[in-house]
C-alpha cells in the first residue's frame, strides 16, 4: 500500500513538472514573438522612407528572421504597408508573408503608397507549444518621410 501511494505521488509530481516545462516554453515562445515585433519595426522605422515604399527592398529584409531566436524560425510574419491617411480612392496593401521555412511572398501589391506618411502592420504568429492553439503578436505604426538626424 505503501509503494503504491509513494509511485502515485511521484508520477503526479512528474506530470506537474511536465506541465511547468510546457508553461515556461509558451512563456518563451511570447516573449520571442514580441521581441521579433519590435526588432521588426525598429529595422523599418531605421529605412529610408524610399526603400520603405520599395517592394523589392521590403521583401529582401524579410529573407532573414526579425532576430536570431530559435523560436522565430518556427512562426509566420506578416508585413502589410498601406497609405496613411487613407485616400478616397483606396490604393490597397502591400503585404509580404515569410514562410516557416524562410520563403517570402508578396501577397499584395498597392497601387500607390503616397510619398509622406506609410502605414506599417507587422504580425508574428504560431501554434503554440501549450493547447497547440493558434497565438500571434501585432504593433502597428506610421512612418514619416522626414529627414534622419
Amino acid at each position: 500500500m505503501a509503494a503504491t501511494l509513494i509511485g502515485v505521488f511521484f508520477v503526479s509530481i512528474f506530470e506537474l513538472n511536465a506541465v511547468c516545462l510546457r508553461y515556461i516554453e509558451s512563456s518563451k515562445e511570447a516573449v520571442a514573438a514580441i521581441a521579433a515585433v519590435q526588432d521588426r519595426s525598429e529595422v523599418l522605422r531605421n529605412s529610408a522612407f524610399s526603400d520603405l515604399t520599395t517592394s523589392s527592398y521590403v521583401q529582401g529584409l524579410l529573407a532573414n528572421p526579425a532576430n536570431a531566436s530559435d523560436y522565430t524560425q518556427r512562426m509566420t510574419e506578416i508585413v502589410q504597408l498601406s497609405a496613411y491617411p487613407t485616400p478616397s480612392t483606396p490604393n490597397g496593401v502591400t503585404q509580404f508573408t515569410r514562410h516557416t521555412d524562410g520563403t517570402v511572398s508578396q501577397d499584395s501589391t498597392a497601387t500607390d503608397l503616397g510619398t509622406t506618411l506609410v502605414k506599417v502592420s507587422i504580425s508574428q504568429s504560431w501554434t503554440a507549444v501549450l493547447g497547440a492553439r493558434s497565438r500571434s503578436e501585432s504593433t502597428t505604426l506610421i512612418i514619416a518621410n522626414g529627414t534622419k538626424k
